[in-house]
């Protein structure tokens, strides 16, 4: 008696997945391919909580910005492909590897781009990323006629700009920031132009839920940030920093149950879908920024910081308030009326005060959550079933 089994063929042709698929959820492929980013995103974080203890504001910003839009634009790019076009051939995976090999490659060289504005080890882990994105298009071109345009342009713009990148390594120091900045709005213009022929077939709740993971990586670096400040306050038995980590927790907390108390699909017309995908660029990097300042104020507390408690205050406050703010932007005034869409500015906007009085940590703990707070009473308030209005006289 024989029993029948699927078996994953090497290769075949890529063609696009449903966008009324049902029960479509992340692959274990895609789940690794998120862990290995983990990698990029702690080092990120880790490097820019240095430098801003450090006092060095701007490079660290700078730096910031930078690595973490070579990180971001990669993931972002990787998912959206595979939303529309996962055949899970062995091809597929192994091109899928690369993509991988790319992103650890890109991860090793944050360090010598925070402390050398060195970027060469970065541009060549996004390049490698990129051009194995470039054979995935040409699979989907040559297997998906009703895409093939589309496809070919992302093929032909993805290759373009990594040759600016290449090319970038080859300029004067003093370029590197203007270069940077053209190339990275190169990259922005690919998918733009690449979609006008008519959208690539991505799922909108594959893509709602992708960037709800890559959330809870963020996420995990401002964990870490509390752990860190725990571990540290046992060891030296300083009572401030358990206080520290307590508003640490309930800032973290805070800014899970504001991302996903209504999660929003991603719009399906462009070009609203841009808006939204590009614009998770503030929510995670504002995220990451978050558990960053954690530690500065960690290390603030433990007096091996060399910056003001006003500077460290603002280490959590500034992304704080950019998270809020692209929430409102993104989420809240898409499906929100009244107080709530009003709230959302105004605790930014005290959240950029706090760092000006004492105990700012604790008091944007406090504004955050009030904000959720606020949240949750006017969501059950929505959820109540309409009073009935009967006829006739009453007895």
């Amino acid at each position: 008696m024989t029993h029948s089994r699927s078996v994953r063929p090497f290769y075949r042709p890529m063609r696009p997945r449903r966008r009324d698929e049902p029960n479509r959820s992340a692959t274990t492929l895609e789940l690794f391919f998120d862990l290995c980013f983990v990698v990029a995103v702690a080092q990120a974080a880790g490097n820019l909580h240095h430098d801003v203890s450090e006092g060095h504001l701007g490079h660290a910003v700078t730096s910031y910005a930078m690595v973490f839009f070579a990180i971001w634009w990669s993931w972002m790019n990787f998912t959206w492909f595979a939303s529309a076009y996962d055949t899970n051939d062995d091809v597929y995976r192994i091109t899928t590897l690369v993509q991988i090999t790319g992103a650890l490659i890109l991860a090793a060289g944050v360090p010598r781009a925070f402390t050398d504005g060195d970027f060469g080890i970065i541009t060549y882990g996004y390049v490698v990323m990129r051009l194995a994105a470039v054979v995935q298009w040409s699979r989907a071109a040559a297997g998906d006629p009703a895409h093939r345009a589309a496809a070919r342009r992302y093929a032909i713009g993805v290759t373009v700009v990594q040759l600016g990148w290449l090319l970038r390594l080859a300029l004067p120091d003093e370029w590197g920031i203007a270069s940077f900045v053209l190339l990275g709005l190169a990259d922005l213009l690919v998918p733009a132009v690449a979609e006008r022929p008519g959208m690539t077939p991505w799922h909108p709740g594959h893509i709602t839920e992708r960037y709800g993971l890559f959330t809870l990586i963020v996420l995990g670096e401002a964990v870490l940030a509390i752990s860190v400040a725990i571990q540290t306050g046992v060891d030296a038995g300083n009572r401030g920093l358990w206080s520290l980590a307590a508003a640490g927790a309930v800032i973290v907390f805070a800014l899970w149950w504001l991302y996903f108390d209504r999660p929003v699909e991603a719009p399906d017309r462009l070009p609203y879908t841009l808006i939204w995908g590009y614009g998770h660029y503030l929510i995670f990097a504002a995220i990451a920024a978050v558990g960053a300042g954690l530690v500065v104020a960690v290390d603030h507390e433990r007096h091996i910081g060399h910056i003001s408690g006003v500077a460290t205050g603002y280490a959590v406050a500034v992304p704080i308030a950019v998270f809020l703010l692209t929430i409102w932007a993104l989420h809240v005034r898409r499906q929100q009326h009244g107080v709530l869409v009003g709230a959302f500015p105004v605790v930014a906007l005290l959240a950029l005060l706090a760092p000006l009085g004492p105990v700012p940590i604790h008091v944007l703990a406090l504004l955050l959550f009030a904000l959720v707070t606020l949240t949750v009473l006017l969501r059950r308030r929505d959820d109540l079933p309409a009073p009935a209005h009967g006829g006739g006289d009453r007895t």
